[in-house]
């Protein structure tokens, strides 16, 4: 399939992908959705997957311009949501690969909550995150009002929601609401570097870590424990830990294949 609203690449187990419609800060349309959904059923043997946006932002949210509404004139929003948005954040934390958001720029309102649905969110340091669905008289979506209070409590989730005041990388970094903030230039090989460990990890292993994590909210203590005991039997038994502990051992460095 020919991409028009964005760009696909794979290769050394890392597939990139990056929104492509800079001229509109890489909002979403219908037609971005749909090439997306579709690219990340095609994923293959691709080991990590990083997301970002060209030009100068990451990722705007949706493109009001896509639904061609007249002014003052209503739409049902819950379709958007129900057609477009939630199956993308519920396929970005069902992927069995990490998945990194590479925010280059800003990220704004569902924007903003697609690189918080990501595994690990690094950012330039010029970037900034807005909940911008206050100032329509909306609820932050696209997984906002799930992960906000969950990675930075409920008082400044509710500060960002309400106000829409845009928060900076670092300042997000420092309240635990992405994984890094790195200078712009640095951005490129600090996602690289990150990336590239994660492709030589052995893959079942992260898929079990994404999925334990990511489902723990779920599940009580006892539950949580019982849980951990069936993985470590599971993973203890698969050839990439038997080749881990061997290249460990030997001095030598793994091949993981995921099995």
């Amino acid at each position: 399939m020919t991409y028009e609203t964005i760009l696909f690449e794979q290769s050394d187990g890392i597939a990139r992908i990056t929104l492509n419609r800079p001229d509109r800060l890489n909002s979403f349309t219908r037609a971005m959705h749909s090439e997306l959904r579709d690219c990340l059923q095609k994923l293959g043997d691709s080991r990590v997957v990083v997301l970002t946006g060209a030009g100068r932002g990451f990722c705007a949210g949706q493109d009001l311009n896509d639904r061609a509404v007249a002014p003052g004139e209503a739409v049902d929003l819950g379709e958007t949501v129900e057609e477009s948005w939630n199956p993308l954040i519920r396929t970005l934390a069902e992927l069995q690969q990490p998945v990194i958001a590479r925010v280059n720029g800003v990220a704004a309102g569902a924007g903003a909550n697609i690189a918080l649905a990501c595994d690990l969110v690094i950012a330039g340091k010029s970037a900034k995150f807005i909940q911008s669905f206050s100032a329509l008289g909306l609820i932050p979506d696209s997984g906002g009002s799930w992960h906000l209070p969950r990675l930075v409590g409920q008082a400044r989730a509710l500060g960002l929601a309400l106000t829409g005041e845009p928060l900076a990388a670092e300042k997000a970094a420092e309240w635990g609401l992405i994984w890094k903030a790195v200078d712009d230039e640095l951005l490129d090989s600090e996602v690289d570097a990150v990336a590239t460990k994660l492709a030589s990890l052995p893959p079942l292993g992260l898929a079990a870590i994404k999925k334990i994590i990511r489902t723990s909210w779920s599940r009580s203590l006892d539950e949580e424990l019982d849980l951990q005991r069936d993985e470590m039997r599971r993973l203890g038994f698969t050839h990439d830990y038997r080749e881990g502990v061997a290249a460990f051992l030997e001095k030598r460095s793994p091949t993981f294949t995921g099995k």
